[in-house]
């Protein structure tokens, strides 16, 4: 073979060699863009890919820098991020190979990472997800309490000890009783839609934080927010949160989507551990505890217990639990039926994940639905938000005049005669104004004319007036 032959040869190996690379650049997944959420502990960043990937994350020190490795990828668009209270300082990337890329975060301090990917779903494609907790133990989820009732070893004889009584100390203080208020989804995680574009998480942590700030406005209550901004927070890490916070009663508010843009009306839902009340409560439920999937995601101390015995503290706590979630529910929904439509008159059950603490009372609220368009019009509106909570919070008020934990405010008040027992109606006689029905029933006169709808202060002999809960019990 001459050499000019060689030659030419030479170049169509080389020719082939770049085009099969140029065919392999263009078959690699493209890294479309990178969103951002910041967390109280973590900040999270996601990847949103055009197929799947392998991936590797290492961190290096002098300075802090994470590294992403993305093998099989190549980006396809700049990675533009606003890093302003976090603990990234900047973002660069370059390819290793043509098929495989680099990302390199510069960070402002030390973090502990923790990655996966995510499976396409109905609202996102394939993504990388990568969470950089600002502390170690942040990053590591609290064991979760094993099934009591499979896998129990048979029991060892032993001999009778005599058991040690602990006596708990009956509560005699003042302290506030705690809500946790718990706003659905967040983050990478948008809940459902509406059809004008409103997003379920931005209107549901709308209305927690107007619940938070009516339940603060009420002495002997304060409320906390399981999330106060927009990121994603797995399901049991809400209830850790609720029970970190010592709640008193679990609060999850949403406002869900159905097959059918026709469903209507809001709904109060509790645990149940024998399946669901009806099928729209078990769709229902399916939906919320997929939040995990697309987002990525006690006081009942049984340490020192043995299997059987902790199985049946479990029973006992999930027992007293439902039966007061199911009571705070009722008394819940009764209020919001005055604001809203109802779609079930009923607290309903289902076997919703965030419900699932034995030891806090917990309650879901779905405030309507935002697949129906006039629905969605509503919960967007400002106006309805305060009046949904203004009934939310109503309904636990009631609640807890009723059964107020002990060593609580409420408590107090009950226990020296100072709490009236919920709602009353009064008949009015000759010679009474809304003035003096204000001052008899210890509450100014706005809350009793809104109470009934009133246009003036005048009254008729005669008229049914609704009074509502007070703290002081009345003085007749």
């Amino acid at each position: 073979m001459g050499l000019g032959m060689r030659m030419r040869a030479l170049v169509t190996v080389v020719g082939l060699l770049l085009m099969a690379l140029a065919v392999e650049a263009v078959a690699a997944t493209q890294v479309k863009s990178v969103r951002l959420w910041r967390a109280p502990d973590n900040t999270r960043l996601v990847f949103d890919l055009s197929g799947p990937v392998q991936h590797s994350v290492f961190t290096l020190t002098s300075p802090d820098r994470l590294v992403i490795d993305i093998n099989g990828a190549t980006l396809g668009g700049p990675l533009n991020v606003s890093t302003a209270n976090t603990p990234i300082n900047s973002m660069r990337s370059a390819q290793r190979t043509p098929t495989d890329l680099r990302v390199v975060i510069d960070l402002k301090k030390a973090v502990t990472p923790k990655s996966f990917t995510l499976a396409p779903n109905q609202q996102y494609g394939n993504r990388l997800v990568v969470d950089l907790f600002d502390n170690a133990a942040d990053a590591n989820p609290t064991p979760v309490i094993p099934d009591t009732a499979a896998n129990t070893a048979p029991a060892v004889p032993v001999s009778p000890a005599k058991p040690e009584i602990k006596l708990t100390p009956v509560p005699n203080g003042k302290r506030d009783i705690v809500v946790v208020i718990d706003a659905g989804h967040g983050g990478e995680d948008p809940g459902a839609s509406g059809g004008a574009g409103q997003k379920e998480k931005n209107v549901v942590l709308s209305i927690a934080k107007e619940l938070q700030r009516q339940v603060n406005a009420e002495k002997g209550y304060r409320a906390e927010l399981t999330r106060t901004g927009d990121y994603f927070i797995p399901l049991r890490k809400r209830t850790e949160i609720a029970r970190a916070k010592g709640a008193d009663l679990f609060v999850s508010i949403h406002a869900d989507a159905a097959p059918s843009t026709a469903a209507f009306g809001a709904s109060v839902f509790a645990l149940s551990d024998r399946g669901a009340t009806s099928e729209t409560a078990r769709w229902l439920a399916d939906s919320e505890n997929r939040s995990d999937l697309i987002g990525g995601a006690g006081a009942v101390s049984l340490d020192d217990k043995d299997r059987m015995l902790a199985g049946v503290l479990l029973d006992l706590s999930m027992t007293a639990s439902l039966s007061s979630s199911l009571n705070v529910g009722q008394k819940v929904l009764s209020n919001i039926g005055r604001v809203t439509s109802l779609h079930k008159s009923r607290v309903e059950q289902a076997g919703f994940m965030v419900l699932k603490s034995p030891d806090i009372p917990s309650i879901l609220v779905e405030t309507g639905f935002i697949s129906n368009a006039n629905e969605a019009n509503k919960l967007s509106s400002a106006s309805h938000q305060q009046a949904l909570a203004r009934s939310i919070n109503s309904g636990v008020k009631q609640f807890f005049q009723q059964n107020p934990p002990q060593g609580t405010y409420i408590a107090w008040l009950r226990d020296n005669g100072k709490l009236a027992q919920g709602p009353r109606n009064h008949v009015v006689r000759s010679g009474e104004t809304l003035a003096m029905l204000a001052a008899r029933y210890d509450m100014n006169i706005a809350t009793l004319r809104s109470a009934n709808n009133l246009k003036s202060d005048e009254l008729k002999i005669g008229q049914d007036l609704r009074i509502p809960s007070s703290e002081v019990a009345t003085q007749q």
